[in-house]
């Protein structure tokens, strides 16, 4: 999939919304997608995540992990398309955990997905959950990165994975003291799965 057709998808889904919301890094930000509006629908997150899958076809993953709850629809195709395991990591006292019997061997394979990166913060997370079990990250992928490729992530071996993902997005962002909409007093909307 080209990257037109991937923000075809969202916009006709109503998955990028426009208001004042604030995202689950705790940045606030006028423009905000819920992915999980596209990925209700089966037949677009095959499409959309066998597309991002192809990025990965010869990393050899064993094991494909992401974050609950928004990417684990993303973690479960993308596993599909190349023959992995799916598992995910929960927050438990507020850092990522395995939980549910999920385990990581050490020297496995590891791909770590999301369905949107804006920080970063959650991939870092699952990265240090992934190198505790001693297993190796071999990629980071996402529908879509709002970093505009700002972001890589650094593993204990040194080695610097640059995300891939279908679509790249500059979506301004602000800190809570310095949101122009807050000064404006216009409503925050706290879409996402963080518990306020």
């Amino acid at each position: 999939m080209n990257k037109k057709e991937v923000i075809v998808i969202f916009k006709e889904k109503r998955a990028l919304l426009e208001g004042h919301f604030e995202l689950s890094s705790g940045l606030h930000s006028t423009k905000y997608l819920q992915a999980a509006l596209v990925l209700q629908y089966p037949c677009l997150a095959t499409r959309l995540c066998t597309s991002l899958a192809q990025f990965f076809r010869n990393k050899g993953a064993q094991v494909v992990i992401s974050p609950a709850l928004g990417g684990i629809v993303v973690g479960q195709k993308v596993a599909e398309v190349l023959k992995a395991r799916a598992i995910f990591a929960e927050k438990d006292k507020g850092n990522f955990t395995l939980r549910r019997g999920f385990r990581i061997n050490p020297e496995e394979k590891i791909l770590v997905v999301e369905d949107v990166i804006t920080t970063g913060g959650s991939v870092k997370e699952i990265i240090k959950v992934v190198e505790e079990s001693k297993g190796e990250v071999v990629g980071v992928g996402c529908l879509v990165n709002r970093s505009c490729d700002k972001i890589a992530f650094i593993t204990e071996r040194k080695i610097k994975i640059q995300p891939k993902s279908l679509l790249n997005l500059k979506i301004k962002t602000y800190s809570q003291a310095r949101c122009p909409l807050c000064e404006k007093g216009v409503q925050l909307i706290r879409p996402g799965s963080k518990k306020h």
